[in-house]
Order: C-alpha cells, then structure tokens, then sequence
C-alpha cells in the first residue's frame, strides 16, 4: 500500500514559480515509479511528468511543460517534487501525484495509487 498526499500548490502570476511535494508512505516506495499528472476545468486529466524509481532516475516530460518542469525525488524522504518555472495561465490545473511499480503504467495515467490533488492557479 502506498498513500500519496501533496502539496505546495496555490495562487500565483505568470512566470512565477512553485514547487510541489508529493509525500509517500508505504515500505516499497522506493520500487515505485512516480509521476504528476494534471487535471484543468472541463478538461481531461493529462500527464505531466514521470520518473522512475532505478539509480538512474529517468524522467519523462509532456511536450507542453518541458524546460520548464522538473521532476525529482528523494527515496531517504519518500518524497517526490515538481518544480515549476515560468508559469503559464494554462499551468492553472489541478495537479496529482501517482505511484505505480511500473514506469510505463504511471506515464499511461493507470497508476495503482493516486494523491488527493492540490490547486495551482496562474493568473496572467
């Protein structure tokens, strides 16, 4: 079992910055590939991000957010971020963290565990 809560999201101007967290609970978080994955009004749930859980921490980026996302993670922490650099109206989304031991099933939005969610709004 992993249980995912996030946070660090909020109210903030284009070309602003934030950094969320997604903390982590469960032994076997350290096998599990993480990702964050956004959500708009009256739109589909979209991928953002996704890394995996080897030494070599790959990451994977949507087209839309690349360059200006970064995502990381602490396994000693059970932590996993997203800095966000540069932001856009079109960040305003809300945003979840997902865990699944498969890189390719995070990326495909099928993750076995997903967070609660935390409001960004970027106001142009």
């Amino acid at each position: 079992q992993v249980q995912l809560v996030e946070s660090g999201g909020g109210l903030v101007q284009a070309g602003a910055s934030l950094r969320l967290s997604c903390a982590a609970s469960g032994r076997t978080f350290n096998t599990y590939a993480m990702g964050w994955f956004r959500q708009a009004p009256e739109k589909e749930r979209e991928f953002v991000a996704a890394i995996s859980w080897t030494s070599y921490r790959t990451t994977y980026y949507a087209d839309s957010v690349k360059g200006r996302f970064t995502i990381s993670r602490d396994n000693a922490k059970k932590m996993v971020y997203l800095q966000m650099n540069s932001l856009k109206s079109e960040d305003t989304a809300v945003y979840y963290c997902a865990a699944d031991p498969v890189l390719g099933t995070v990326r495909a939005g099928r993750s076995e565990y997903w967070g609660q969610g935390t409001q960004v709004t970027v106001s142009s």
